[in-house]
């Protein structure tokens, strides 16, 4: 029997990991965000209520589940306080089940003002950052300089520390950026206001996840945005601050390898990209139209039109080689119902000496173009389909296609934004 199940994106975020990680997370005792902060929204749709989470695990909508925050996400205090509140109105409650690791270091006002500061000063080269303060707060991290969770155990300390950063950000912000400073006083009263409502909640996450283990209990590790994100192995400079790929639930949590029992990879079934960077499969047609519509590509976080564009299975396949994954779960199947021919990116071409690739380094990707393979569509309604028989016979060779492409099985289809909405090919817990 698996115990332990990581839940991750192949691609560049939003391929729906939040329902999925929902859908599983039933049979589970633990659910852990392990990297990232609120610049990740996972979108849930619970008892006919859409619920949208940037911090929480989304495990937590069942109320047998308890939700870990661990040491590996930057943490907006005021962002999990208002997402605890949400939570609370539409009767999910989540006191005594979720747990934030003292480990976690904190995103501040300052941090949010010098990455939207720094993105206007870039202007055409900007990165495309979210704006919430993400890679700022992992700057502190590396250069152990930040706030943590831990801190806010002891008011003295806390100002001390709170009173230093400020001033180092204030220099910044006054006289390269021309921006009003900070008043860390203000600062320091809002967060040990919050600290009272999540006192009781801030943990050692480590030990508790390493006891759970020890007692046979299944964990779920949730991953944010996607592989290629990685700060190390995506599509750099255009990537997030953090290890989105395998290598983040390991020093994100605390969990060492050899307690990872299954490594799921979640694959839109076309491709989306937010924010700047390379992106070989973009179109710019009445298909991107078509796919932005039909499948909601707008950015739960930001609310950003999201880039649309073909499967890439050269891009696919770097992430099943990066992430060691078990098996992958296709997701949006229903978008693409009403395509009367599909196209997936199975190698690269270089421009300038004609050179295929079928797997090629992201720093050589300015010289490339994608070559595509076509599918015939099935014209067919798969919305809510919930048996693999029950496909027309051109989305199964098409998820067939996807599996020979990736060299690994799909066990999971989603065919809509409803959790049971959901084709489950192969039961992960046994």
């Amino acid at each position: 029997m698996k115990k332990n199940i990581v839940i991750l994106g192949t691609q560049w975020g939003d391929e729906g990991k939040g329902k999925i990680v929902d859908y599983l997370s039933r049979n589970s005792a633990y659910v852990v965000r392990y990297h990232g902060g609120h610049n990740a929204g996972h979108t849930l749709v619970a008892n006919h209520k859409k619920i949208i989470l940037h911090l929480i695990p989304s495990g937590v909508l069942h109320s047998n589940v308890i939700g870990i925050i661990s040491n590996g996400v930057v943490i907006s205090i005021s962002d999990l306080v208002k997402e605890i509140q949400m939570l609370e109105k539409n009767n999910f409650f989540v006191n005594k089940r979720l747990f934030i690791s003292n480990s976690a270091s904190l995103i501040l006002p300052f941090h949010i003002a010098i990455d939207i500061a720094r993105e206007k000063k870039l202007g055409a080269n900007a990165i495309g950052t979210t704006g919430r303060g993400i890679g700022p707060a992992y700057e502190d991290k590396i250069a152990r300089r930040s706030i943590r969770v831990g801190d806010l155990k002891n008011e003295k300390t806390l100002s001390i520390k709170l009173e230093k950063i400020v001033d180092y950000y204030n220099d910044q912000l006054i006289s390269i950026y021309k921006c009003k400073p900070f008043d860390y006083k203000i600062i320091l009263k809002d967060l040990l206001n919050a600290k009272n409502i999540i006192d009781d909640m801030i943990q050692d996450t480590t030990m508790i996840l390493n006891n759970a283990i020890k007692n046979k209990k299944i964990i779920i590790f949730e991953g944010a945005q996607g592989s290629l994100l990685d700060i190390d192995h995506g599509t750099y400079p255009y990537v997030t601050s953090s290890n989105s790929t395998i290598g983040g639930v390991i020093t994100g949590t605390g969990v060492g390898p050899k307690n990872l029992d299954y490594i799921l990879g979640v694959t839109k079934c076309y491709s989306t990209r937010v924010g700047n960077g390379p992106f070989l499969t973009e179109l710019h047609n009445d298909i991107d139209a078509y796919l932005s519509d039909k499948g909601n590509e707008f950015g739960s976080t930001t609310g950003r039109k999201r880039r649309t564009g073909w499967l890439d299975g050269v891009a696919l396949r770097h992430s099943v080689q990066l992430n060691s994954l078990s098996a992958l779960c296709i997701t949006k199947l229903d978008v693409l119902d009403n395509l009367e021919e599909i196209n997936i990116c199975v190698a690269y071409q270089n421009i300038k000496t004609l050179k295929i690739h079928t797997s090629v380094s992201f720093n050589e990707l300015e010289n490339m173009k994608p070559i595509y393979k076509k599918y015939p569509g099935w014209m067919k309604k798969t919305l809510g389909v919930r048996k693999i028989e029950n496909l027309p016979s051109a989305a199964k060779n098409y998820i067939k296609s996807i599996e020979e492409i990736a060299g690994i099985p799909v066990d999971i289809i989603s065919t809509g934004p409803d959790r049971n909405d959901t084709i489950i090919i192969k039961n992960l817990f046994l």
